[in-house]
């Protein structure tokens, strides 16, 4: 029997919202941190921490999963499975894999693989129901899609080819897809493109992973500026797109009914008088809350370089302002995560091969080092998972 779309929608709203009410049953005050790495020299595959969500204390980092470059990492909104971008060669298309996760340990076991469809894939996202898997692909400008079957395992979606590029002619002379993440209704995903400086918004399937190209198909940021990676606002109503090249988060208001982006700020992420064309842009989150906006700058050694911002949000527009920039503790700081209490930051510093850790203030959002650094190779994403 054909289901009504509106059914349709009605269904995918109830079973967010029994997944919200049943999300912080699934936290209890200990919880699994993953790390995404490059195998590019001492590290082997995921890592996975025990982080204590009352004193911010980590366990030594171990092997979870033995892999080739699992740099970006996803966990499914019920805790069962983890997934990861595969860098497998550079000339050789990549993979998307799947894991089975223990809750009592944090080991993983490879249960699926299934092709990119392009080189050196540089991302992993959900959508908010777990019910999807999208990928990026970096030096060819693609994404693909993948449903995923009630055990976790992938079939493939849709496979699209970014086209264009922008005015710099170093780095973006072609598209170069960069994210490619799952909105919070679950009818649309956003994919930001370094290549041609576009937020690309496509409606999705979510019975099959089906992709189509949304009208309008994009938001355009300025010439130059390099859209990396955003987050979603907790409350769904606000995108955060982080510019690698040009230093800055742009604040857009999100239309879920629609799939559309409307710029409202633009903000940058070090403070006024540090020459921001020396540094690049990675990372960018809320904090659980919605009060706090984390962003990772990568740069050479000089004032600004390897550090995390934080921009506090307005309660009343949304709209951002910096309140602190402090060191990361490591070199080349790549993925970040917040704990779902919203009192722990850590980070994956790639040049030095270490994780670092923060406290966060409750009431500034600004951060502390814990003092706790531990070494992970070539150190990327991290992601937060449930604990038994």
């Amino acid at each position: 029997m054909k289901i009504h779309p509106l059914s349709d929608r009605r269904i995918m709203k109830a079973l967010l919202l029994t997944l919200a009410l049943i999300a912080p049953a699934l936290w209890a005050r200990d919880c699994f941190v993953y790390f995404g790495t490059y195998t590019d020299g001492s590290s082997k595959g995921i890592y996975v921490s025990r982080l204590d969500m009352e004193t911010g204390k980590l366990s030594t980092p171990e092997l979870a999963a033995a892999i080739a470059s699992p740099n970006y990492l996803a966990v499914s909104p019920d805790g069962r499975f983890l997934y990861a971008s595969i860098q497998v060669g550079k000339s050789t298309n990549g993979m998307v894999a799947a894991f089975t996760r223990d809750g009592h340990t944090g080991s993983l076991k490879l249960l699926d693989e299934k092709p990119a469809g392009d080189v050196e894939p540089c991302y992993v996202g959900l959508d908010a129901a777990g019910q999807n898997v999208f990928i990026a692909n970096y030096p060819g400008g693609s994404v693909k899609s993948f449903h995923l079957h009630p055990d976790g395992t992938l079939a493939d979606g849709t496979f699209i080819q970014h086209t264009g590029k922008s005015i710099n002619p170093s780095r973006q002379t072609a598209p170069h897809a960069h994210c490619f993440v799952g909105a919070p209704a679950g009818e649309f995903a956003l994919a930001c493109d370094l290549g041609i400086d576009k937020v690309m918004i496509y409606k999705v399937n979510a019975e099959n992973a089906a992709l189509t190209p949304n009208k309008p198909p994009f938001a355009p940021l300025p010439p130059g500026s390099g859209p990396r990676h955003l987050a979603f606002s907790p409350d769904g109503k606000t995108v955060c797109v982080i510019s690698e090249m040009a230093g800055t988060v742009t604040v857009y208001d999100w239309d879920g009914v629609r799939g559309t982006l409307h710029p409202r700020q633009v903000v940058a992420l070090l403070p006024p008088g540090l020459h921001q064309d020396s540094f690049t842009a990675a990372e960018i989150a809320y904090r659980p809350d919605g009060q706090f906006v984390y962003a990772t700058v990568r740069g050479p050694h000089a004032p600004g370089a390897n550090t995390i911002s934080v921009l506090a949000v307005d309660a009343k527009t949304g709209n951002l302002s910096l309140v602190q920039n402090i060191p990361c503790e490591g070199d080349f700081p790549r993925g970040m995560g917040i704990d779902p209490s919203g009192h722990w930051l850590i980070i994956g510093n790639q040049k030095s091969g270490t994780v670092t850790a923060f406290g966060i203030d409750d009431t500034t959002g600004k951060l502390t080092y814990t003092g706790q650094s531990f070494d992970v190779g070539s150190a990327v994403d991290v992601k937060f998972a449930p604990a038994e």
